[in-house]
């Protein structure tokens, strides 16, 4: 098997580089956006951002999983504490008030807190159909990655403190929460994803996102446990349980 990585590395990419080298995978650290010949379709892993698996997963036979876009939206607000919409842009546009905007799954649209509607990117620049989530403002005091694989937390780190990075050591508390979690709402989640947790200024745990763990930074998790649900996350389209079928990401767009 081979990991497939894309032309510019972060720290989290070279970590999981040497751990799969140890493992025994092959690298292929492609240059470009443009597959070359000799990788093999349905032989290959991927870690990297949105738009370079969408450019090499069809091509290769990848079947990258992704949550549904408006998971953290349909989640119970004992788990969100604040409210979480998805709706596309061109509603968004209407907001009268402050709120955080982001893309459920890529940095198309910047996730920001926005002063309102008319600050969004307007329909010059994207479909007014694109879907987007529009949650309240809350503070994180601190924030948390959990790798999570079978419907269990499998690794994970703090990655934030006071709004700022500060990679450390996974709490206890994090952990139960991720069990919680995912005993309510695991249900509604691919068998391999990362989902960031953390605890508001009020004291109380809440979700913050999910993420694709194959376009995720590892930080201070156990970077062998990390890559586990990496590969998992994006390998194989053959290998794809059926439960996952409808959690992979349209590619080749």
């Amino acid at each position: 098997m081979t990991l497939v990585l894309p032309p510019r590395l972060t720290a989290s990419a070279r970590l999981l580089r040497e751990t799969a080298r140890r493992r025994g995978l092959r690298i292929a650290h492609l240059p470009g956006f443009d597959v070359p010949e000799g990788l093999r379709p349905g032989a290959c892993h991927l870690h990297a951002g949105p738009s370079f698996a969408d450019a090499v997963a069809s091509t290769l036979d990848i079947a990258p999983l992704e949550a549904p876009a408006d998971w953290t939206a349909r989640l119970p607000r004992e788990f969100t504490r604040r409210d979480i919409r998805a709706v596309p842009i061109g509603e968004a546009y209407g907001l009268r008030r402050p709120a955080f905007v982001k893309s459920p799954n890529d940095k198309s649209i910047a996730a920001l807190v926005y002063a309102d509607g008319s600050r969004l990117p307007g329909p010059d620049a994207v479909d007014p159909g694109t879907l987007v989530l529009v949650s309240d403002v809350i503070l994180f005091r601190t924030e948390y990655r959990l790798f999570l694989l079978d419907g269990r937390v499998h690794t994970g780190s703090r990655y934030a403190e006071g709004g700022r990075l500060r990679p450390g050591p996974l709490s206890a508390g994090a952990l139960t929460f991720g069990a919680e979690l995912l005993s309510a709402a695991g249900a509604g989640l691919p068998s391999a994803i990362v989902v960031d947790v953390g605890v508001t200024d009020t004291g109380a745990w809440a979700v913050v996102e999910a993420n694709a763990a194959w376009a995720s930074g590892c930080y201070h998790s156990d970077p062998g446990r990390a890559l586990d649900v990496v590969l998992r996350g994006a390998g194989p389209a053959v290998e794809l349980g059926e439960r996952d079928r409808a959690f992979v990401r349209v590619t080749g767009r």
